[in-house]
């Protein structure tokens, strides 16, 4: 309204000073000519006047023609000199300063001869115009602010009259923002202003309308996306369900099929016969190998792994990879290298150890010449950098985004990578490496030339050195134990009779004195027949009838454990289970747990170990 005002006030206000400066100047250029002229008028008249008498020098007639000449109206001063100069009558009206005067002289000349014979000079007083003057400038001032008054109002008015819809309008616009899709403003007039108010109206409409479908369409949308993120939760769980199952069911005649042939090899001499078993022990690795990606997979949808970050040196588990792998990078004339470093970082070794093993794994088996280097390199914002580098076939640009996708793999040709005997991956490696690296709270990266090579890194908080290691208990048995089960008495509980023939041949081919048992039951009359305890129970995790937790706790209170006590005897579970709620009560700290199938090798460790720790402890 202000502005609008303004505009409409501005010219009125310019116009009015300027026609008032003009007026007024005119007027008072006017009353100084006014004055001027009378002055010109009287003094003309008084030289006419007094011209005989000066002639004659008649000095009373020229005081008595000055001062009649001084009484007439606005005539101050009257001064009659002759030709020389000698005023000869001089008569004044009155006090008047000399600033409001006009002086006017005139010469008085001879009608005869046209000889100057004096002069008169007349002082008009100026004092009435210059209070005209005043008068015009205060009526002037006076008219030029009842008109600008005049104006303020006209403008403020139509300020009022224009400002007002437009005002409305900007307050249905900031309604309109917040939300309120009923805003409508009343149509004023057939101006311009009424036009807009009209199109607000229909542009509200149909922005309700818009906004109507909108949320509809929406609302249908969302409806369509909670089934399909039902649908997709739902084959979520069913893909963890059907992995866990045959993570669990698939494995077990696998596993008494590693067992059985295994205990094939056992007194075996005839060469034709050791390498059909050697065969067949080729396609049980094989199979091994794809089940424990597929248990790797599982685990790690439903939770099963766990990371348990500690302060690690990266040199052991540098020294862990090159043992791993020193062999297989020399018998296909390939170097291995790694460099050893000082840093220490914080993760979980197992997963950290498990994905390097995977990168190098990888590595060694897509390079044909050159090697492998593994290395770790500080950063400048407090981690590590960790990178496998190899010399091998390299990535193509289109296989890089999806190379860490699950079942995704490269196929090439046959020069794709190097055939590990039967072993043929599911595309589950680099998988697995990003979901372990996800439990890490970090990410693996690759940067890969085809026909270079590629660079593998991921990246963890570095943290200083320790020196003395955090190495649990149960890792650390007593070297001077022997590494020999032989006379070892084993109890095998599994609702498997394969899996318990063929773990009871492989453990009697060792020297162990077996008994075996499908539930709770059998496991107490096997127990009866030994006068100590059993050295070491090996058991399924789950059984037809309970759990394996179930017979180790009831065998616990039959040789009277009270708690505190170490268990009275060494234990072992086996199991396929993934899910992280059949794992969580299981006390790892008197427990091993081994994920099936077992390897014989693998088997014979833990069962060393297991017994070795409960031997320190008891």
């Amino acid at each position: 309204m202000q502005r609008l005002t303004c505009v409409a006030l501005a010219p009125t206000a310019i116009s009015a000073v300027l026609l008032v400066t003009l007026l007024t100047r005119h007027q008072m250029d006017t009353l100084h000519e006014m004055g001027r002229s009378t002055a010109d008028a009287i003094a003309q008249q008084a030289a006419t006047v007094s011209g005989d008498a000066l002639r004659g020098e008649q000095r009373r007639e020229l005081g008595r023609i000055a001062q009649s000449i001084v009484q007439l109206p606005q005539v101050s001063r009257v001064r009659i000199a002759d030709r020389d100069g000698e005023i000869l009558a001089d008569r004044v009206n009155g006090a008047v300063e000399d600033d409001d005067n006009l002086t006017v002289s005139r010469d008085v000349l001879d009608p005869v001869s046209r000889r100057v014979v004096g002069s008169v000079t007349v002082d008009v007083s100026v004092e009435d115009a210059v209070a005209a003057q005043r008068a015009s400038v205060h009526n002037a001032l006076i008219w030029l602010s009842l008109s600008l008054l005049i104006a303020v109002m006209i403008g403020w008015s139509a300020a009022r009259w224009m400002s007002a819809p437009l005002r409305n309008l900007a307050i249905a616009v900031r309604q309109l923002g917040l939300g309120d899709r009923t805003v409508v403003v009343p149509v004023t007039d057939d101006t311009e202003i009424g036009d807009l108010q009209r199109g607000f109206n229909g542009a509200a409409s149909k922005l309700l309308h818009a906004q109507i479908g909108m949320e509809r369409e929406i609302a249908t949308a969302t409806d369509e996306l909670a089934r399909k993120n039902a649908a997709l939760e739902a084959a979520s769980v069913a893909k963890a369900r059907f992995l866990a199952a045959a993570s669990h069911d698939l494995r077990q005649p696998l596993y008494a099929l590693t067992l059985f042939s295994s205990g094939l090899a056992v007194d075996e001499f005839d060469p034709v016969r050791l390498n059909r078993i050697a065969h067949i022990q080729e396609c049980v690795e094989s199979l091994d190998h794809l089940f424990s990606e597929l248990l790797d997979l599982s685990r790690l949808d439903t939770g099963g792994m766990k990371p348990a970050p500690r302060d690690i040196a990266l040199d052991e588990v540098f020294e862990e990879v090159s043992v791993n792998f020193r062999m297989v990078a020399e018998q296909h004339d390939l170097r291995l290298v790694v460099r050893t470093t000082g840093v220490w970082v914080r993760t979980d070794r197992t997963m950290l150890a498990r994905i390097l093993n995977n990168l190098v794994s990888n590595a060694l088996r897509y390079t044909r010449c050159g090697g492998v280097l593994v290395g770790a390199r500080r950063r400048g914002d407090g981690t590590v950098r960790i990178d496998v580098w190899d010399t091998g076939l390299g990535i193509p640009r289109e296989h890089v985004a999806h190379i860490f996708d699950e079942f995704y793999r490269v196929e090439s040709g046959p020069e794709a990578g190097r055939p590990e005997g039967t072993r043929r991956g599911l595309g589950l490696g680099l998988s697995t490496v990003q979901r372990l690296a996800g439990l890490l709270n970090t990410k693996a990266t690759v940067t890969s030339r085809p026909g270079k090579g590629s660079v593998f890194s991921i990246t963890l908080p570095e943290v200083a050195a320790n020196p003395v290691p955090e190495v649990p208990a149960a890792q650390a048995p007593d070297p001077g134990m022997p590494r020999d089960v032989a006379g070892m008495r084993v109890l095998v509980i599994d609702d498997e009779p394969s899996i318990l023939a063929g773990i009871s041949y492989l453990l009697g081919s060792w020297g162990c004195e077996v008994m075996t048992a499908e539930d709770a039951q059998q496991a107490m009359e096997a127990v009866h027949l030994w006068m100590q305890p059993p050295d070491l129970v090996i058991s399924d995790l789950r059984l037809r009838e309970g759990t394996g937790l179930d017979v180790l706790a009831l065998l616990d209170r039959y040789y009277r454990r009270r708690p505190g006590d170490p268990p009275p005897f060494a234990r072992v579970l086996i199991t396929g289970e993934t899910r992280s709620d059949y794992l969580a009560s299981v006390d790892t700290a008197t427990t091993q747990v081994l994920y099936k199938p077992v390897s014989p090798e693998r088997l014979h460790d833990v069962m060393v170990s297991a017994w070795s720790v409960h031997h320190a402890a008891v």
